[in-house]
């Protein structure tokens, strides 16, 4: 596997981002959706889901999340605007901390995206209401940093990348 990218997206708006990096990981699993679920589940990512991004700029303030393409391809903006636009492929994970906007700009016909979350938190869907600022924040605080990389053996990279940028 390829030593994984990480990208710090700020907030923009009414989008908090995060001070924790998004993490990228190249061709780093198997492009099957079967296998991305039960790889993250064997590194304490669940509530998995397959399906595809959502077209509009959207993050979680209640859970860490990892989607992993399994099929087809995908422009994903970061950061509501803030951030750097990807193209992410079969095979690329992309760790993306709680607070941090995601949305698809176009994708492949075939585009399949297997997600789930850190401890297999609940999710949430935040658009960046200005009115939810302080509630989202205060979720963001109380989402814990995951014990485990969602996709190398043991606890991996992520973990203490996420914990060195949280001040820990």
């Amino acid at each position: 596997m390829n030593a994984p990218i990480s990208l710090l997206i700020p907030g923009r708006g009414d989008f908090p981002g995060s001070s924790l990096p998004v993490v990228i990981y190249r061709k780093a699993l198997p492009a099957d959706p079967v296998a991305m679920l039960r790889r993250f589940a064997a590194q304490g990512w669940t509530n998995g889901w397959t399906n595809g991004i959502y077209d509009f700029d959207h993050f979680h303030s209640i859970a860490h999340e990892v989607l992993g393409i399994a099929s087809g391809w995908v422009e994903v903006s970061l950061g509501a605007g803030a951030g750097p636009t990807l193209r992410l492929a079969a095979g690329d994970v992309i760790a993306l901390p709680a607070g941090v906007a995601h949305r698809n700009m176009g994708a492949a016909a075939d585009l399949l995206v297997a997600g789930a979350y850190d401890r297999g938190r609940d999710w949430d869907l935040r658009r960046g209401d200005p009115a939810e600022a302080a509630s989202v924040r205060a979720a963001m605080a109380g989402v814990p940093l995951p014990r485990q990389d969602p996709v190398a053996d043991g606890p991996g990279r992520l973990p203490a990348l996420w914990d060195d940028a949280a001040g820990g």
